[in-house]
């Protein structure tokens, strides 16, 4: 089973303009949604769809609208209480496929809170084979959380797989804390990956939209000598890089006409992560994220997309060999 944690699940609303945004100007959205989300909760919502076992894992209470979202979808949960409501995020989609997003801040998390989390997470880890712990933190939660976090769960299964999929503060502490618990696969995009390594994420994200994905290679492999062994990389109309100690890879997606970005990262990681226990050879997992992400930016609002919306036969992958890999090789 494949278990995503996420601590600041939201409510995801989505308004599709037909003019772009004007600041100042009442605007009429043409339609508006609403879905339950968070990263970690879409990832769980793509396996869904795929038909792989998955379970969701987050604070929210028995009576939250976001349960009611979640039945709807017919999402595999399980919740925590918390005292306090589910947040919502806001997104604007302009008829170019822009997207501008406004995010709640979420419930607090207690300390108690946060140990009957962790507790429950300790009983479901025994029917896991791959946790995904998402999204930002909320209020509360010690900044450090996912690194103590895996620290927890290294002590009691030190041989399950971890996936962390954040930004901002949440991502830069875990860059910090490489060498205490190091996660086995991070997905970043070009931004969180110049937050992990301390680097310009800006300066990655343009020269990889010119076509130069070196600087990409080179963060990500500086993270696999500090302990992480997978790092995927999405970089939007770019494609996405795939990073590990026997290589690097790089994809680019194949044409599509972009409705919404939102939710394209978490379904990325939810392809690469179907292929990667399916067996499949590192660039098939690259494939597979990348039509995972193209598909759902294909889709409007957060509409997450099903295996048969891929279009797997569009995407060019191209093999990297790491200067360290070959400098190693030929001593």
């Amino acid at each position: 089973m494949i278990l995503t944690l996420t601590p600041n699940p939201s409510i995801d609303a989505t308004m599709q303009l037909a003019s772009p945004l004007q600041r100042g100007q009442v605007m009429r959205p043409t339609s508006v949604s609403q879905v339950a989300g968070g990263k970690g909760v879409n990832v769980a919502h793509a396996l869904h769809l795929a038909e792989r076992k998955s379970l969701a894992l987050f604070p929210a209470d028995e009576d939250d609208p976001f349960i009611a979202l979640l039945k709807q979808a017919e999402i595999p949960f399980h919740s925590v209480p918390v005292n306090g409501g589910v947040r919502m995020n806001t997104t604007l989609t302009e008829p170019d496929g822009t997207t501008t997003k406004i995010n709640g801040p979420g419930a607090r998390i207690t300390p108690a809170t946060r140990e009957t989390l962790e507790q429950e997470l300790d009983k479901l880890l025994a029917f896991t084979d791959w946790l995904v712990i998402a999204g930002s933190l909320p209020p509360g939660a010690p900044k450090n959380w996912y690194t103590l976090l895996m620290e927890r769960i290294r002590q009691t299964r030190p041989e399950l797989k971890i996936a962390i999929d954040t930004s901002d503060n949440a991502i830069a502490e875990v860059g910090r804390g490489l060498e205490c618990a190091a996660p086995t696969l991070i997905k970043p995009n070009g931004l969180e990956l110049g937050q992990l390594t301390g680097q310009d994420g800006q300066a990655i994200e343009r020269a990889a939209l010119a076509g130069d994905i070196s600087p990409v290679i080179a963060a990500a492999s500086e993270l696999i000598t500090r302990g992480i062994q997978e790092v995927l990389v999405t970089l939007g109309e770019a494609g996405a890089a795939l990073v590990t100690a026997h290589g690097a890879w790089f994809a680019t997606p194949p044409p599509t006409v972009v409705l919404s970005t939102v939710g394209a990262g978490d379904s990325s990681l939810a392809g690469y992560l179907l292929a990667r226990t399916e067996g499949a050879s590192p660039a098939d997992c690259l494939v597979r994220a990348v039509a995972y992400g193209s598909a759902a930016a294909g889709l409007p609002g957060t509409q997450l997309p099903s295996p048969h919306q891929l279009k797997i036969a569009d995407i060019d992958v191209r093999e990297f060999h790491l200067a360290l890999l070959n400098s190693e090789e030929e001593q």
